[in-house]
């Protein structure tokens, strides 16, 4: 006997979406805004993102779990290559990939040949193309620029959005809902993330140090939680170490007379305040080691791996 259509619209769904697309497109803020809640960090800086984060949205009767992968660059460096290669291992597991496009960037149809490329040559499967910052866009070149990368690869399908502010993102959520394949949820209702609550304070801290310290800071800093204790009052404290390369870079982080590490501990504390929803105390120290981006322990700590 056919299943009827009330029973048919009640089936669980649930399934695997990979945001891919090259440094800065919005990858990190398409994830936050479909979640509904911060579960990867956003800095104007390009390559913010490192690891495979996993982030939980839910939408009707549909769990889509979105893996937010590092931008696909031409990588150079040992650290660089682990995160490309992160996220292009993210396309054997998904049901549904994202190529998600900055529509208001210079060249971007030149820019994402390459992906284009890799996606062709990968097989890669349900394709869909979105192109994110459409509020800042003409409407007819928006329509040449869907034509144009349409007619470079055959995409499953498209959708115009900002995900900054949300416009067109409920289109792409219902979507995603009715395509993805029938199946239990993997995870519990209320989970948003599989991100550990260690990394993810890691994770703001180095989002903070980001957004006060842009310029002077490159890539290779990286955040680690050695401590995190909880006490009967219910407050939380946390201890991170804060791992730059250069001695010169220490000095920058700390600023004259402390200044700058306390206004990032002080950034960083108040965001995860309002994520635990309890008092937080955090206490940051900066240390110099030069190798950090070749000890393998500090890859697993990403879910990354080092490159062969």
């Amino acid at each position: 006997m056919p299943e009827s259509k009330e029973t048919s619209k009640n089936t669980q769904r649930c399934g695997y979406v990979s945001v891919i697309g090259i440094p800065n497109a919005g990858k990190s803020t398409l994830v936050n805004t479909l979640v509904g809640s911060k579960v990867s960090i956003v800095s104007r800086k390009v390559q913010t993102t490192r690891s495979r984060i996993l982030g939980i949205a839910l939408h009707a009767n549909a769990q889509i779990i979105l893996i937010d992968t590092p931008g696909i660059f031409k990588a150079k460096k040992t650290l660089e290559k682990a995160m490309v290669n992160a996220a292009l291992s993210s396309f054997e597991e998904a049901d549904f990939i994202i190529h998600i496009i900055d529509s208001k960037a210079k060249n971007p149809v030149e820019n994402n040949r390459a992906l284009q490329k890799t996606l062709k040559d990968r097989n890669a499967q349900n394709v869909i193309l979105v192109l994110n910052k459409i509020d800042k866009m003409e409407k007819t070149k928006l329509l040449a620029l869907t034509q144009e990368l349409n007619d470079a690869f055959s995409y499953k399908a498209t959708f115009m959005i900002s995900a900054l502010n949300g416009k067109g993102v409920e289109d792409l959520a219902a979507y995603l809902s009715g395509n993805l394949p029938e199946g239990v949820w993997m995870y519990d209702q209320d989970q948003i993330t599989d991100m550990p609550m260690r990394l993810m304070a890691a994770e703001i801290t180095r989002e903070k140090i980001y957004d006060l310290i842009h310029q002077e800071i490159p890539y290779s800093v990286f955040v680690k939680t050695e401590s995190w204790e909880n006490f009967d009052n219910g407050s939380v404290k946390i201890s991170q170490v804060i791992y730059v390369q250069k001695e010169s870079q220490k000095g920058i982080l700390l600023g004259k007379g402390g200044a700058k590490i306390k206004a990032i501990g002080r950034a960083a504390r108040e965001e995860l305040e309002g994520i635990l929803g309890t008092r937080t105390h955090l206490k940051t120290y900066v240390r110099v080691q030069e190798n950090w981006t070749e000890c393998a322990e500090n890859y697993e700590m990403f879910g990354l791996h080092l490159p062969v």
